[in-house]
């Protein structure tokens, strides 16, 4: 059996009813639970996001594996939720990730928090279900990233190099900028906090896994299951 087109990818979303959803698929021009594209994107600098979608990697786009279905891949996505009760979120801001603007934790969730410990089971549980690139594709990924060496061996064994205690929550807003000290970024970066604000306020809880599609390189991911997590007895 030949392996299912396109690239699977397990993220965190808000649910579609919490104004931080809204909020987000604005900021980026499109919302990825549907299927008409944009006619034009909101802003500058949002290219890249915008195609993946407003979300949080838990486990980063991959191929299945041959032999492996997309269904194959609902179930074991549905395995893993049902042993995660759903939580609280984090407090998050509007801050800087090395280069580019993100959502982030205004305190980074310590190792036994719930975030923390359903993104290490999404990087180690759905691992069986992912092809292996081949090498040639490592080594390339490694040139293009700058990694260290134990960044290299974690994109080699997990596919990507920020898992597990290298791995950061974040929601991306923004591609990378050359000068961040620049009048133009520092407009932009005051632009992004006042637009999150109202729905950063809030409380937010993260009760399901997203399941997003690339049909094929360089298309838009799209949402296509929402997975809850565990209801809280």
């Amino acid at each position: 059996m030949s392996a299912a087109p396109g690239r699977y990818a397990v993220y965190w979303a808000p649910e579609p009813t919490h104004p931080l959803w809204a909020a987000g698929c604005a900021w980026l021009g499109r919302d990825p639970s549907l299927r008409q594209a944009p006619a034009a994107l909101p802003r500058a600098h949002i290219a890249a996001p915008a195609r993946y979608g407003f979300h949080a990697t838990l486990s980063a786009p991959m191929r299945l594996a041959d032999g492996v279905t997309p269904h194959d891949l609902r179930a074991a996505v549905a395995a893993l939720a049902a042993q995660h009760a759903a939580f609280a979120m984090p407090v998050l801001e509007v801050g800087w990730l090395n280069d580019f603007l993100a959502l982030r934790p205004t305190q980074a969730p310590p190792p036994e928090h719930p975030l923390r410990r359903l993104a290490d089971a999404c990087v180690r549980e759905l691992d069986p279900l992912r092809a292996r690139p081949a090498a040639t594709d490592v080594a390339r990924r490694i040139a293009e990233g700058a990694l260290d060496a134990v960044q290299q061996e974690r994109l080699a064994r997990w596919g990507y190099p920020h898992v597990f205690e290298a791995w950061r929550f974040h929601m991306t807003l923004s591609e990378r900028f050359a000068d961040r000290a620049a009048a133009s970024t520092e407009r932009f970066a005051q632009a992004a906090r006042g637009w999150f604000a109202a729905s950063l306020a809030l409380p937010l809880t993260a009760a399901s896994v997203c399941i997003f599609h690339e049909a094929e390189a360089g298309a838009p991911f799209h949402l296509i299951e929402r997975v809850p997590l565990r209801a809280n007895p």
